[in-house]
Order: C-alpha cells, then sequence, then structure tokens
C-alpha cells in the first residue's frame, strides 16, 4: 500500500492507497512542533483504528510548502515504517514540462495538482486551488506548466478583515442568499464569499482571454472549493482528491 502526504500550510492531508484506489483520507493541523515521534505514533494509530497493518505500508511519496516540519515527519515515517519516503521535488518525473523562468520556485502542491489535472482530465486546462492561498495554473495541451495565478486564499482575507478592524467580528464563511446585507454579519459574509466568486470567475476569464484558449476546461479543489465551484460556472469540475491521487501519479512513473 501506498501513502500519500500533502503538507500544506493549514493542514497535513494523508492518503492510503490500494494500487490506484484511494481507500481512507484524513486531515491534521500543521503543525512545527511535533517530534517525528508523534508523527510516527499517529500515522499508526490511524492505521490500526482502520485496520490496517502498518507493515502493509510499503511506499510513501511527500509533497511539502512547509521545510520546518520535514526533518521530523521523514524520520518518523522511517522509523515507524521503515521506509524512505520519495519527496516532489525539481526534476522528479512528472510528465509536466514547466515552461517558467524558474521551476524550482514552483510549490510541490502546483506541480501535483497540475500532474493530477492533466493526467485525469487532459489538457488544456485551468487548475484552481482554494488552499491557504488560492492558485490558478494553467496547463496546455501538451502537458506543458504555462503560467499561475496566486492569490490570498478566502480564510485567509476573511481572517484579515476581522482581524485588522476594531468591530467587525469573525463570521462563518458561507453562501448567503443574497448580497444584499442587512446587518453587520450577513453584509461581511456576502462581501466574503461574492467577492471570491468573483474574483475566480475575473482571473479564470482572464487566463482564458491572454491564453487564447477559450474552451479550456477548468477542474477545482481544495477546502473551500466546493463551496464556490457549486456557485459559478466557470468551474467544471470540483475534485476534493485532486492533490492525493496527484502524488500516486507521480509516484507511479517513477516505476
Amino acid at each position: 500500500m501506498l501513502f500519500a502526504v500533502d503538507v500544506g500550510n493549514t493542514n497535513i492531508t494523508v492518503g492510503l492507497f490500494d494500487g490506484k484506489k484511494l481507500i481512507k483520507q484524513f486531515r491534521m493541523i500543521t503543525q512545527t512542533s511535533r517530534t517525528s515521534d508523534e508523527y510516527g505514533v499517529f500515522l499508526r494509530q490511524w492505521l490500526s483504528i482502520n485496520e490496517v497493518d502498518g507493515s502493509e505500508i510499503k511506499d510513501v511519496i511527500i509533497s511539502s510548502v512547509v521545510p520546518d516540519i520535514m526533518h521530523s515527519l521523514i524520520s518518523g515515517i522511517i522509523k515507524y515504517f521503515n521506509v524512505q519516503p520519495l519527496i516532489v521535488a525539481p526534476g522528479i518525473k512528472s510528465g509536466i514540462r514547466l515552461a517558467i523562468p524558474n521551476p524550482k520556485e514552483l510549490g510541490a502542491d502546483r506541480l501535483v495538482d497540475a500532474v493530477a489535472a492533466y493526467e485525469m482530465y487532459g489538457g488544456p486546462i485551468i487548475v484552481v486551488d482554494f488552499g491557504t492561498a488560492t492558485t490558478h495554473d494553467l496547463v496546455l495541451e501538451d502537458g506543458t506548466f504555462s503560467a499561475g495565478v496566486t492569490s490570498p486564499g478566502i480564510r485567509l482575507s476573511a481572517n484579515a478583515l476581522w482581524k485588522g478592524t476594531a468591530k467587525l467580528p469573525e463570521v462563518e464563511i458561507k453562501k448567503v442568499d443574497t448580497i444584499l446585507g442587512k446587518d453587520t454579519v450577513s453584509s461581511m459574509q456576502a462581501g466574503i464569499f461574492y467577492g471570491y466568486v468573483g474574483q475566480t470567475e475575473y482571473i479564470i476569464k482572464r487566463i482564458k482571454k491572454e491564453s487564447g484558449l477559450e474552451g479550456i476546461k477548468v477542474v477545482a479543489t481544495g477546502g473551500l472549493g466546493k463551496l464556490i465551484s457549486e456557485a459559478t460556472d466557470a468551474i467544471d469540475i470540483y475534485d476534493p482528491e485532486l492533490t492525493l491521487h496527484g502524488l500516486r501519479i507521480i509516484y507511479d512513473k517513477q516505476k
């Protein structure tokens, strides 16, 4: 079995694969203070709860945008699973050509998403990941990673709103029935939600216009991606498991 681990700024997502089938997955908060033993024991216990013997984990692949936790995470996997993880890094065989000035600057998560979107849905395609930051990446018909757009994630933007003001409260991020807010909470929710939908639609529209690829497909993933994708016709597919499948595809390409 394969452990696919995606380390993001907010969460660590782990998927358990049996061949190409994603059997189980879970999320944990990303913390830089965990020890290798904490990672190893937690992963072992999670497997035990799901009635999987840790000895069945033969392979592990990790993509990470948080360098500070990698030593402990890798050490924990080696210690408790006796497996040397494969790390997604520049130069790894992915099937995607990076046509950008400095490929080393591209986050591992964006490469993984691009691989999954291209392999599973074909190109050309725009990949939108609603994470701590929201990214819009363009992959061409031949598998070339051509360009990307990075903006603050919806939670990051919302946090800035209530932390940067004296009287505005923290509110739930949700779709409201109307943009015509009648009180502080509903007006904030309308601004956060519809403002982000508008941003998403405009960026996608602009990418299509400047690339000349009007009929391009758009796939989205990430925590709040479902909420946004349900509110706009600009997104064709929402796939919450896109990143995990990208890790599995990259692992298979190394064989």
